[in-house]
């Protein structure tokens, strides 16, 4: 439930602004993946319904409210910054947020990346680079053009293949990140796997999380990894190793191809026993855990006051309530989403 604890509105203007953020289990929350906006130009099937209604203009953060948000947290401990969406780039004027965010680089912040489906990252790639960013994830499903405007409804696999070689082109490393989905791309992963290693790219496998209705049922298109990894066991060579990108996933070496190929296994495997991440929504509520309902309120203590001591009262409450771990389950007798937000709100 979100709610806005009471406690930060009592702290003393005194409070350590830069005291980090220790959960109750001991974790270092050192990760902030914001969401800049819920909207998309794309409707992936296992993300959002086709005809979304998203959040009025009016209810979001400005990006100068972002800034000081995001600046707020790396005060406190955050080295990594990732912008999300809804898909990030169609956020009007997004760059001068990763412009101004950028000066945090070196002095505190080690890295600030972003995740994308790629549609605008041809326009923007040079600016990004130019802001810092060094890698970024590309959200990729499949190969085949067709199949791709059928998973994505309204994409270009033409415009997101472009984005990759301009982002390429201006330095920048990328990841893709795939959902593994039955009957629908499950035959296409070595594939996937072969393309990415070729071009010098990481590749990430996801099982489909049960977030929000989107018209489709995600009990037949979850497909988990033990199987995908036992499958592609029969072609490639795959070694364990210790490679982190301070995400969930979990990586293996390619003898075959020399590539990493990493696994995030929300299903099959829970990864929460190390997570060091909170995500923070574009109308300035922050989720714990991406597979909860609790979350509080930080858009409030943002605009109580211009002195962030009460913003970072409001932070340090919230980070009291981080749980040990998620609740997914596939729901196969009632056939709903475990956690009723679309992804597109919480920044995935």
């Amino acid at each position: 439930m979100d709610h806005t604890p009471a406690d930060w509105r009592n702290a003393e203007p005194l409070i350590d602004r830069a005291a980090p953020m220790i959960d109750p289990f001991g974790r270092a929350v050192t990760y902030l993946r914001v969401s800049v906006t819920d909207r998309c130009d794309f409707r992936c099937t296992y993300c959002m319904s086709e005809n979304m209604t998203f959040l009025p203009k009016k209810d979001l953060l400005t990006l100068e409210e972002l800034d000081r948000l995001c600046s707020a947290f790396i005060a406190k401990g955050v080295r990594k910054l990732r912008l999300t969406g809804g898909e990030p780039l169609v956020r009007k004027n997004i760059m001068h947020l990763v412009r101004s965010l950028s000066r945090h680089l070196g002095s505190g912040l080690e890295e600030l990346t972003l995740t994308t489906n790629g549609s605008q990252l041809a326009r923007h790639a040079a600016e990004l680079a130019d802001c810092g960013v060094r890698r970024i994830n590309v959200s990729l499903d499949t190969l085949d053009a067709e199949k791709f405007k059928t998973i994505t409804r309204w994409g270009e696999f033409d415009k997101v293949l472009e984005g990759i070689r301009a982002a390429q082109a201006a330095g920048i490393r990328i990841k893709l990140n795939a959902v593994a989905l039955k009957d629908f791309n499950e035959d296409e992963i070595a594939d996937l796997l072969r393309f990415a290693h070729g071009e010098g790219m990481d590749l990430t496998l996801i099982e489909t999380m049960p977030m929000g209705e989107t018209g489709e049922d995600r009990t037949d298109q979850y497909l988990p990894l033990s199987l995908v990894r036992s499958r592609l066991e029969e072609q490639f060579t795959l070694d364990d190793i210790p490679y982190k990108t301070g995400g969930p996933a979990r990586y293996v070496e390619v003898r075959e191809t020399g590539g990493r190929l990493g696994f995030i296994t929300p299903l099959t495997h829970n990864f929460c026993e190390s997570c060091n991440r909170v995500r923070l929504t574009c109308t300035g509520t922050l989720y714990m855990c991406l597979g909860q309902d609790d979350a509080a309120d930080l858009r409030t203590a943002l605009r109580a006051s211009e002195d962030d001591a009460y913003l970072a009262a409001a932070i340090d409450e919230a980070i009291t309530r981080k749980p040990k771990g998620h609740d997914f389950i596939i729901d196969r007798d009632h056939r709903k989403p475990a956690v009723a937000r679309h992804m597109s709100v919480t920044g995935g």
